[in-house]
């Protein structure tokens, strides 16, 4: 386990005595871990891994166990539907909407609102897992 910490040490170029006072745990804590004598707590372990910007599953065990992604919820659903509904009203409207040559069919049409649909339901999602401040997402 102390393994992962000493890797994370050399790639951030840091002490653990850097680690232990802007992380504010103990050297002893660090210590009795190194030497195996004991696990520092939950609480200390997520001060270091906040402090590396990792999980304390990685710093115990060197991998990231996938988390949860994150969901579409109604409010999200409701807003994408609006969307592509305002969009289906412009582009059945549209006069000479073509497509090889021919006019735009309702399929031709629901084809594009369907690609569209799934990929703003991608970069929602995308977007909530880039922008949600790491004490609100769920270990």
């Amino acid at each position: 386990m102390y393994e992962v910490f000493e890797q994370l040490l050399q790639k951030n170029g840091v002490t653990p005595y850097k680690v232990a006072k802007e992380a504010g745990v103990t050297q002893t804590a660090l210590s009795n871990w190194k030497s195996g004598r004991s696990t520092p707590t939950t609480k200390t372990l997520q001060k270091i891994a906040d402090y590396f910007g990792v999980t304390i599953d990685y710093l115990m065990t060197g991998k990231d166990v996938d988390s949860p992604k994150p969901q579409l919820n109604a409010k999200d659903e409701r807003d994408i539907e609006k969307i592509i509904e305002h969009t289906r009203e412009q582009l059945l409207s549209q006069e000479g909407l073509m497509f090889d040559g021919d006019p735009a069919s309702p399929e031709a049409v629901d084809s594009i609102l369907a690609a569209m649909q799934i990929g703003m339901e991608m970069a929602k999602k995308k977007n909530k897992e880039k922008y949600t401040p790491k004490k609100y997402k769920k270990d």
